[in-house]
């Protein structure tokens, strides 16, 4: 398979519903025109909200590593992967045809290396709880970064699959196989968690502070990977003939690094505290809202 093979089998695999912000294929179905600017003006907006925060995040991320808590490390990645995919994003609103291809295949990068460092974080926690003696002897700073660089390697055997297999040729099959990979993470996901949840049920010496910010940080995982991934997992796996299923699933996962963000909640200490604590301060203060509104009815009923 030569360059420009490769070129075009990209070009179609990685994004067959959306060639171009700026371009429709002639020789495909017509789509409405605001399903372009929809994407573009979503596009824009993730990107540069991103952008901003997600270096101040990986800041904030990477003052809490330290010898025995090596799950930032795992984020810390995971927000570097997410930065990949935001620059990807930009080059597609370039509207220039070899910038928009160069971003695909930078974005497939990024978002394969961002499924491998949210396994590492749901393992990493599940580990923690489940197995703590094994675990404690093994979990060191150069054995996470080990497992990082082993992660940022899987981007290059996934193109290496596909190049392999002539996927210009078998192009349907290509599309299915990459909609199976992506999906094969979310029982593993489930699986961590159920494990984690089973394991901190039976434990009386995990604080409960420190349960919460477990359990948050995997089920965060999960609902990303539901929410975010899944609709474009689906949209790869059912031969859908419309154009909304594909705008909602390209939308939704365009907005994995903006959810990633929130990770750093359940990792800080004292932190999903604050947040409950906040949650619970603002019901309070509707609830009373509600009853002086309640009484005022009253008063003005008995006054009557």
């Amino acid at each position: 398979m030569n360059l420009s093979n490769v070129n075009d089998t990209w070009w179609t695999l990685m994004d067959t519903d959306n060639k171009s912000i700026h371009e429709v294929d002639s020789e495909t179905e017509f789509e409405p025109y605001y399903y372009y600017g929809i994407l573009e003006v979503s596009t824009w907006s993730i990107a540069i909200v991103g952008l901003v925060l997600t270096p101040v995040a990986i800041y904030a991320v990477s003052s809490l590593v330290k010898k025995g808590n090596v799950a930032p490390i795992f984020v810390v990645n995971l927000l570097v992967s997410d930065i990949i995919q935001l620059c990807a994003m930009m080059l597609w609103l370039t509207g220039d045809a070899n910038a928009y291809f160069t971003g695909e295949i930078t974005y497939v990068i990024g978002l394969v290396a961002s499924v491998g460092f949210m396994l590492c974080i749901a393992l990493e926690r599940y580990l923690l709880i489940v197995w703590p003696l094994w675990y404690r002897t093994r979990r060191t700073v150069k054995m996470s970064l080990l497992l990082c660089a082993v992660v940022w390697t899987l981007p290059l055997f996934y193109f290496l699959f596909f190049i392999l297999m002539d996927s210009d040729q078998h192009f349907k099959l290509s599309r299915n196989i990459t909609g199976v990979l992506f999906l094969l993470p979310l029982p593993l996901l489930v699986f961590f968690l159920v494990g984690t949840l089973r394991a901190l049920s039976a434990s009386i010496s995990v604080r409960a502070e420190e349960k919460r910010r477990i359990v948050g940080l995997l089920v965060l995982v999960l609902l990303i990977y539901t929410l975010l991934f899944l609709p474009r997992i689906i949209s790869y796996l059912v031969q859908y003939s419309g154009y909304e299923l594909p705008l909602a699933g390209k939308i939704l996962i365009e907005l994995n690094p903006v959810a990633d963000l929130f990770l750093y909640i359940f990792l800080r200490k004292g932190a999903v505290n604050q947040v409950w604590f906040c949650l619970c301060c603002c019901r309070k203060n509707r609830t009373n809202r509600q009853s002086s509104s309640g009484l005022n009815d009253g008063d003005a009923v008995t006054s009557l």
